[in-house]
């Protein structure tokens, strides 16, 4: 029985891309492997603390530390919602891969993640592509990346990237809705198909 550990932090419950990406992989995945497990935080909801003295000093001590390093160590597959906020990742996201990466326990150059496949549903309101005018501006996917190959020496770290969320909401975007239905539709598509990849791959 293969373990999905699902990872949301986009503040809105409702009307949220990432939520609603990353609810499609989850249901894709299950269908594929309906004995897998599926271990879900919802961080928005239940936000974690920042890290503090206490719990560095700690290290995989800390209760909480040691139960989502726990979490992490028994997923087969992460699956993160990762929407841009500011440019970056939720603070709430950030607070989780603070409280998760332990040096000298699962973080390092014997990292117990390393062979673990990250899928990123990093949707964005408008396009940070290569070519448009605000790729200098993206720190989600280049921060992710770099964090969980810096850190756990991931191998395998996908990203699923739908672009222009705002474009139906913003009449100053009206122009954008085909190109964000477009991105949508290939972002669904995407997300399907990787987690029937991953879901098959570990139920074999």
């Amino acid at each position: 029985m293969a373990t999905l550990l699902h990872i949301d932090s986009a503040v809105f419950p409702e009307g949220s891309a990432s939520r609603d990406l990353t609810a499609t992989f989850v249901k894709s995945w299950l269908e594929q492997h309906p004995e897998g497990k599926v271990i879900y935080r919802d961080l928005a909801a239940t936000p974690l603390p920042h890290l503090d003295i206490a719990a560095v000093s700690a290290g995989a001590e800390d209760t909480l530390r040691a139960e989502l390093a726990a979490e992490l160590a028994e997923a087969d597959a992460v699956l993160i919602g990762a929407p841009m906020y500011n440019f970056t990742i939720p603070s709430t996201l950030k607070a989780w891969l603070d409280q998760v990466i332990i040096v000298g326990h699962n973080a390092g150059p014997d990292s117990t993640a390393a062979d673990t496949p990250f899928t990123i549903v990093a949707s964005r309101g408008g396009s940070y592509a290569p070519g448009t005018p605000r790729e200098d501006f993206e720190f989600v996917q280049n921060y992710l990346e770099k964090v969980l190959t810096g850190m756990f020496g991931a191998t395998e770290i996908d990203f699923i990237v739908p672009e222009l969320t705002l474009a139906p909401s913003r009449p100053e975007m009206a122009e954008l809705v085909p190109l964000a239905e477009a991105s949508r539709a290939k972002a669904t598509e995407e997300a399907t198909q990787k987690a029937k990849a991953l879901a098959a791959r570990h139920a074999a």
